[in-house]
């Protein structure tokens, strides 16, 4: 029984909360980012490139045998997740440089103590 009691505080604990929030809004984040990026950056780039649909760009490895599909390498598909990345990398950037701008200047705000 103590293995619970030493589990539930554990899991009780805000550090772990706070974590499974941020896993939790990061992956609701990462869906709204893959949405931008699939369905309005990569068409506004498709527009700009002649109409090209990245998200369908391979390169055929093989050709099909006996019924077997072609081996492929979806590098368009590959584009849009680097580009997911960068997104979210750029989001994340720019979200920890404002809570330090923020955390020091409240510290520059509290007055020393004597």
């Amino acid at each position: 029984m103590r293995l619970m009691q030493e589990f539930k505080q554990f899991a009780m604990r805000g550090n772990v909360i706070d974590l499974a929030v941020g896993v939790v809004i990061g992956g609701a984040f990462g869906k709204i980012v893959t949405s931008l990026v699939n369905d309005i950056v990569m068409p506004i780039v498709g527009a700009l490139t002649g109409g090209v649909d990245f998200k369908d760009k391979v390169w055929v490895l093989t050709t099909p045998v006996e019924g077997l599909p072609p081996v492929t390498l979806k590098y368009g598909a590959f584009a849009n997740a680097v580009l997911d990345f960068m997104i979210i990398a750029f989001a994340i950037f720019m979200a920890i440089k404002v809570m330090n701008k923020l955390a020091r200047t409240s510290l520059a705000t509290v007055a020393p103590v004597k």
